[in-house]
């Protein structure tokens, strides 16, 4: 068995989130001239080749009909939905604001394993969800702030992030990696490329440069985080996400002349205290039975920057697992 080292996991799971919040700062730039349809396609088209490359890698015999296609298509409906409306939400309000509201997620995907997943979650881990969302209401300030449709964006992306996590988490060991791959990216084509035309702008070289940049970006993150979960465990590396709030705090300042708002940074605090809690939760033993939040990766899937899972799985090179984790080489029901 390959001994872990939670530093090193610590420390690719950090660099990962830079590489996505520099990502996210991309594309926040980008939003200011061209409509977030553009930037996804775009971006998807092209990350395609590489995609296409690691698709091929998959040598099981087999087609490529879903075992269960309500919850492929679901998910790659949730997967479109997510990407567009994150990438709406980054163009239109501050950086530290959209992330402690898509922090929401492991929250999100708790509530959804009840249902889908069989999942039980005792008073402990319902109070951490309710302070959780506590945290999103105090960075949103309903009331006393203005309202965007930005926010909303915002919250759905968190939600249609979580469902789309929770699918896998149920389906992922009858259907192929490939299978959960393409259909995303297929859908994002004919979804984005039909609207294309509507909201399409012209680009000149640097945009189309910087496009491209949030697909390698996305891809090379998405790499980064393979080689996170298989040095470190789960419990050390997942809550390196919230690094991100960092990254947004310097960019918006740097870049994007946007002020440290005391309240969203108690607020953004309030939500990773919660994701932290329910993280060391399922951690302990007979808490949770799927453990959902310490099973998914808390980042935003894109169909030019899918679940490192899958991209692991189709890499054909399973992770050891450690104490209180799954084998990240499948997805377990």
């Amino acid at each position: 068995m390959q001994e872990k080292s939670n530093l090193k996991g610590a420390l690719y799971g950090l660099l990962a989130m830079a590489i996505y919040a520099s990502h996210d700062a991309i594309v926040k730039g980008l939003g200011g001239k061209f409509s977030a349809i553009q930037i996804v396609f775009v971006a998807a088209l092209l990350s395609f080749p590489i995609l296409s490359f690691i698709m091929l890698n998959d040598k099981k015999a087999g087609h490529l009909r879903p075992a269960y296609p309500g919850w492929v298509i679901l998910r790659s409906v949730c997967m479109i939905i997510a990407g567009l409306t994150a990438f709406y939400a980054f163009s239109t309000l501050p950086l530290a604001q959209v992330y402690p509201i898509l922090f929401a997620t492991p929250l999100l995907v708790t509530i959804l394993s009840i249902p889908l997943l069989g999942e039980t979650v005792r008073l402990r881990r319902w109070v951490a969800i309710a302070v959780g969302l506590a945290g999103v209401l105090i960075v949103v300030r309903p009331g006393q702030a203005d309202l965007a449709l930005g926010h909303l964006a915002a919250v759905l992306s968190a939600f249609c992030t979580a469902l789309a996590s929770v699918i896998v988490r149920k389906i992922g060991t009858q259907e192929r990696s490939i299978v959960l791959l393409i259909y995303p990216m297929m859908g994002n084509f004919l979804a984005m490329g039909m609207a294309l035309p509507f909201v399409y702008v012209p680009m000149d070289m640097t945009d189309f440069a910087l496009m491209g940049t949030i697909a390698l970006f996305g891809l090379t993150a998405s790499f980064i985080t393979i080689l996170a979960y298989r040095e470190g465990e789960a419990v050390i590396v997942a809550p390196m996400q919230y690094s991100q709030i960092i990254w947004a705090v310097v960019f918006g300042y740097l870049f994007f002349s946007e002020g440290i708002n005391l309240t969203t940074l108690v607020g953004a605090g309030v939500v990773i205290a919660s994701g932290v809690y329910m993280v060391l939760r399922e951690k302990s033993a007979g808490t949770s039975q799927n453990m959902p939040v310490l099973n998914t990766r808390h980042r935003l899937e894109m169909p030019y920057a899918p679940r490192s899972s899958l991209l692991g799985r189709l890499l054909k090179r399973p992770v050891t697992p450690g104490p209180g984790r799954e084998m990240r080489g499948r997805e377990t029901k």
